[in-house]
C-alpha cells in the first residue's frame, strides 16, 4: 500500500503523534516522515512499517484513488449480548 501525505497527517492527528513519535513507532527516521508528508514517495518497506505502526493503534490509512485519509477502528466486544 502506498501512504499519501494526507493519510499520514490524518493518522498522526487521530493519535496526536508528532513526526518523531511516528518515526520511533515505525522504526524509521522522523525525517523520512517529514519527506513523505512533503510529497516524496516512500519505499514499499518504509510504507509497510508506517502502515503497521498505525494499525497497531487501531488506525487504518485509506488511499484508494478517490479518497485519502485515516480511520480510527474500534472492535466490538464479542462478549456482550446486545452487540454493543
Amino acid at each position: 500500500m502506498s501512504v499519501t501525505p494526507e493519510a499520514c497527517r490524518a493518522g498522526r492527528a487521530i493519535l496526536k503523534w508528532s513526526m518523531r513519535e511516528l518515526g520511533e513507532r515505525a522504526g524509521v527516521a522522523w525525517t523520512t516522515i517529514n519527506r513523505l508528508e512533503a510529497g516524496t514517495d516512500a519505499r514499499d518497506a518504509t510504507a509497510a512499517k508506517i502502515v503497521a505502526a498505525f494499525a497497531a493503534e487501531g488506525v487504518e490509512l485509506v488511499a484508494d484513488g478517490a479518497r485519502t485519509g485515516a480511520l480510527l477502528l474500534h472492535s466490538r466486544d464479542a462478549g456482550t449480548s446486545d452487540g454493543v
